[in-house]
Parts: structure tokens; C-alpha cells; sequence
């Protein structure tokens, strides 16, 4: 298997003693995300990310994907490609944990994970996420290792409180599931703690009472949206030695021309303004000979401390350009005219 990549430089997450990729590969494809993926795809998918990312690759899985599926699937794709343990970081976000299907289709995201044999169900608490993470374990399967945990969608179980005394007890168990990802670090069972969520407040909220190793926003850090408030929080992470990946930076590909946007499909009518930012997006972007999914990549990461963005993709013979993205040159004047057309914010730091 070719190891031949473009100079892609590798860079510290934060203060985990762990060197990644600007890219991080989402593996939720490996877990039928809304279409069964073959078995011989999801090997070439891996195949191809080794054939064109220096090593050490980053995997990023979940129990959440396919109900523990992903995990199944990177484990078989590395001992099928003999990868050596050594060139490849696993990232396991914990908090679903595989059941038996209770019925004809899973019930924990119903319409999301297609040809699944097994649900899941979320268990967040000092014992659960331990649980979590010793089926992650088994599922991932011999000769490797996961190396970087995180809790995965807290914003999700904090949202879903009934009331402020029932979010208080949902805090705790948030908390109670750090305990035990730290006890993990400090045993030597994995290197580095943080956390996954869509919403970037919940992530400001934990690391005020967690002391995360890294993070990773989804659908937060855009081309399309980025508020201040965010930016003042990834400075504060950087400052306090936090490594941060961005992941969602298509904005679940509605930016580069996809239909879903966060999780939904918007409405051409009455989100009329939000394809109204994307034609104007993509005329500059023509304009000046810009790639919108270079764009995205790039802008995503601009800021300091973002080391990498997650990019995920049920096609092999994207992984190249996805590689290929993340050191694709922008010309300022492309950032400055997205300045003036309003579409950048004037204070993100790009095109200055």
C-alpha cells in the first residue's frame, strides 16, 4: 500500500503530545450513514486515505455511527491493508452504546443510518461512558488501539432536559463521564479527553468546569457563519493549550452545493436569504477561480488553534481532493471580496 501524499504538514494537537494531519477523516460513512456503503468501499475509502495522507492518519468514529458499525469497519479495514498500529490515530466520541434492534429499524436517529443490524441508546455518566468505551474497544477489534475520547453531543443531552433541575442532573452526569475519561488518561488508556458538539456555547460551558485536552466544533466554524462570540472562545481554548478541529465546514454541504444544510433541508422559499448567501458565494468564487470546497476548507482553518478539519466522505476517489484542500492556496483578494459583498464577517482574520 503507497503511502505517497502532497506535503501536507502535520501540526501538535494542543498539549496531547499527539502530531495530526490539517485533515481528520470522519468515518460516519463507514456506518451507513443514509445509504449502505459496500464493504469493499468502505476498505478502498481507507485505503485511499493512507495511499494520500502522510501517516499518522487520523480516524475520527463514534459509537453513535451505525450503532457502532464505523468502529467494526475501520478495525477490518486496517488488518485487511496490514496498517501498522503506529500510522493511524483512532478518535472515539462515547456516549451511544450498541443494543439489539428493538424492531424493524433502529429507533436512536430513525431515517439516518441505512442496513444497521443493531440500535443504540445514550448513556452519558461516569459508568456509561466507561461501558462505552470498552464496547468501542471490542468493537474496533484486535491490533488497535483508540487513542483520543471524547463525550460526543453534550449540547444534544443537556437540550432533550425537561426542566432546569433535570439539565442540573444531566450536567452532572456530563461530568461524572469526564471523571472517567481522565481516570482512563491517567491509567495510560488513552492520550487525550475532550469534546464533540454542534453547539459551540455547550462547549464554552464544559471547558469553564473540565480541563479538555482538545475539541471539535460541528457546523459552527463556517465560511458562512462564525460569530464573535465563537472566535473570542477558540482564542481562550488556544490560550489554554486546548487543540481544536473543525468539522462541518460545508455546513453539512449545503456550501458546496449540497441540499442538506445542518441536518435539514432548507426551504428555497422560506430560507430564500440562505440561497441567496450561496449564489453569491459561488459567483466569487468563479469570479476568482476558487474551488468552493477549498474556500470552506480553507476557511475553516484560518484561526489559530484549529489544527484540522474532519471531512468525511462515502466516495474514494474524493479523498485525494479532500487531502489536496487543506493546502490549496486562496488569494487574498478572494477573502477581501467576500469581505466587501458581506458575506465574511470584517473581522474574521483572512484577506487582511
Amino acid at each position: 500500500m503507497s503511502t505517497a501524499a502532497p506535503a501536507v504538514p502535520h501540526r501538535p494537537l494542543g498539549r496531547t503530545g499527539l502530531s495530526v494531519p490539517p485533515i481528520v477523516f470522519g468515518t460516519s460513512c463507514l456506518g451507513n450513514l443514509y445509504q449502505v456503503v459496500p464493504d469493499a468501499t468502505k476498505v478502498a475509502l481507507v485505503s485511499e486515505m493512507f495511499r494520500h495522507c502522510p501517516p499518522p492518519v487520523v480516524l475520527d468514529s463514534a459509537g453513535k455511527y451505525g450503532a457502532g458499525l464505523a468502529l467494526e469497519s475501520i478495525g477490518r479495514a486496517l488488518r485487511e491493508l496490514k496498517v501498522p498500529a503506529d500510522r493511524v490515530v483512532i478518535s472515539n466520541k462515547l456516549g451511544w452504546y450498541r443494543v439489539p434492534l428493538r424492531g424493524a429499524e433502529p429507533t436512536f436517529e430513525r431515517g439516518v443510518w441505512a442496513g444497521i443490524a443493531h440500535d443504540a441508546e445514550r448513556q452519558i455518566s461516569y459508568e456509561g461512558i466507561l461501558r462505552c468505551h470498552e464496547q468501542g474497544r471490542a468493537l474496533l477489534g484486535d491490533g488497535y488501539a483508540v487513542q483520543v475520547v471524547s463525550v460526543h453531543d453534550p449540547d444534544e443531552f443537556l437540550a432533550a432536559a425537561t426542566d432546569p433541575a433535570d439539565r442540573a442532573r444531566r450536567m452532572d452526569d456530563i461530568l461524572g463521564a469526564y471523571r472517567a475519561l481522565f481516570e482512563l488518561k491517567q491509567q495510560g488508556r488513552v492520550r487525550a479527553v475532550g469534546i464533540g458538539s454542534k453547539d459551540w456555547r455547550v462547549i464554552r460551558e464544559i471547558a469553564e468546569r473540565v480541563d479538555l485536552d482538545w475539541a471539535m466544533f460541528a457546523c459552527s466554524l463556517t465560511v458562512y457563519t462564525h460569530p464573535r462570540e465563537l472566535l473570542d472562545l477558540i482564542a481562550h481554548l488556544h490560550g489554554r493549550g486546548v487543540g481544536m478541529i473543525n468539522s462541518a465546514v460545508f455546513n453539512a454541504g449545503f456550501l458546496t452545493g449540497g441540499k442538506w444544510f445542518d441536518y435539514r433541508q432548507p426551504d428555497p422559499t422560506a430560507d430564500a436569504a440562505l440561497f441567496s448567501w450561496r449564489e453569491r458565494f459561488f459567483a466569487a468564487c468563479t469570479r476568482h477561480g476558487v474551488k468552493p470546497a477549498e474556500a470552506c476548507v480553507q476557511f475553516g482553518l484560518a484561526l489559530p488553534g484549529i489544527v484540522a478539519v474532519a471531512l468525511n466522505t462515502e466516495k474514494p476517489d474524493r479523498i485525494r481532493a479532500n487531502v489536496a484542500s487543506t493546502v490549496a492556496p486562496i488569494p487574498a483578494e478572494f477573502w477581501r471580496t467576500l469581505k466587501s459583498e458581506g458575506l465574511v464577517a470584517p473581522f474574521f482574520p483572512v484577506g487582511d
